[in-house]
């Protein structure tokens, strides 16, 4: 028979275990779509690179693409489907004019019991379409976002990606970004410290990662919002929000013969 732990002793342990990060991904098909087309995104909010669980997600409050210095809601775009008993959302799209299509999300907040509080985490991933280069960098104006100092797309498995932080529009400095690797099982995690890694904005909100291998990474810069919501219990509870931006990186292919 396995010994119980003293239920003190267990509370400690659950205290001291890490809490597993929250990542709302909003995931493209391609990041390229070399002579346009359509183009396919999944959202759901789960934990990257253990892949789940997966949470409940509530039909966002705002899903959009900003192209061309316009914005176009394409909330009557998503398609609720059902994923491991939890909710997550789909879209098509198509992209069949050249330059950076830069899809973004605001999802419903999320009642998170184990830490006390709300979370919102304000995502966005840049599709660029005819492989133009152009318009990546502009700025959808989420209440908090990362700005690329790097073009998010058409990236190599090694490169270095750089972002600022900004909230409200102005640099957050020593923000805390999080980032994750959306992982399909073909990698091993040592341990739980190399699930999330960690990364400290300087003082003007600007952050540098080197991308190890291929795959879509996270990047969400986390901070508490000015506002509280009520919590299940009727008190008062407060919101971290969060600026998530979502990158590929590709292996080189081998030259054909």
């Amino acid at each position: 028979m396995t010994p119980r732990l003293p239920a003190a002793l267990a509370a400690i342990l659950l205290t001291a275990a890490p809490a597993a990060a929250h990542f709302q991904e909003l995931l493209p098909s391609a990041d390229v779509l070399p002579e346009g087309g359509a183009l396919s995104l999944a959202l759901r909010f789960t934990h990257p690179v253990e892949g789940g669980p997966q949470m409940e997600m509530a039909r966002p409050q705002s899903f959009g693409m900003w192209q061309g210095g316009a914005d176009h809601d394409l909330l009557p775009a998503l398609t609720e489907v059902e994923e491991g008993g939890t909710t997550a959302w789909s879209a098509e799209v198509s992209l069949p004019e050249p330059g950076a299509a830069i899809f973004h999300v605001s999802p419903a907040p999320y009642w998170e019991p184990a830490e006390g509080k709300f979370i919102v985490h304000y995502t966005k991933v840049v599709v660029d379409s005819w492989a133009s280069g152009e318009g990546w960098d502009e700025l959808v104006g989420l209440p908090v976002e990362i700005a690329p100092l790097v073009r998010p797309t058409g990236l190599w498995a090694g490169n270095i990606f750089r972002g600022v932080v900004l909230r409200d529009g102005a640099p957050l400095p020593g923000a805390e970004i999080e980032v994750e690797f959306v992982n399909d099982g073909r990698y091993d995690i040592p341990n739980d410290a190399f699930v999330t890694q960690v990364i400290k904005a300087d003082a003007n909100g600007s952050f540098a990662y080197a991308m190890p291998f291929p795959g879509w990474w996270g990047f969400a810069a986390l901070t508490e919002g000015p506002l509280q919501l009520e919590a299940p219990d009727g008190t008062m509870a407060p919101v971290e929000e969060g600026g998530l931006i979502w990158v590929k990186a590709t292996a080189p292919a081998p030259a054909a013969d």
